[in-house]
């Protein structure tokens, strides 16, 4: 498997917890808070799988830019980001040693944190 960070996502990710679109929930939340794949399958339709990568940190390069499967390390619900999610990618990254992933959550873990304690 070859994957990667996926910059666009990465910088859109930090766009919107920027201007406050983050949400601040629990370590375990994202699975209550994680799109279904009908939702993933309507927003795909609706904006295309371009739109649908940026709201992914990790890309598989084995996998065709118009699959499900290229996209990796969801952060977020196609209208905010989630701590939760990040924190998930923070891990799982982490522990299949995807250190740019890894590191690129961690900054947005820091960031929604930060953001957390301003507001």
């Amino acid at each position: 498997m070859a994957i990667k960070l996926n910059t666009r996502a990465f910088d859109y990710a930090k766009e919107l917890v920027l201007t406050g679109r983050a949400v601040f929930d629990g370590r375990d939340a994202w699975s209550e808070h994680q799109p279904s794949a009908e939702k993933e399958n309507e927003f795909i339709r609706a904006h295309g799988f371009h739109e649908y990568g940026k709201w992914h940190l990790g890309v598989d390069d084995e996998f065709a830019e118009d699959t499900k499967r290229r996209y990796k390390f969801p952060y977020g619900d196609f209208k905010d980001v989630h701590r939760c999610a990040v924190l998930s990618a923070e891990s799982r990254a982490g522990q299949y040693k995807h250190y740019d992933i890894e590191n690129a959550a961690a900054h947005l873990h820091g960031m929604i944190d930060a953001a957390s304690k301003a507001a």
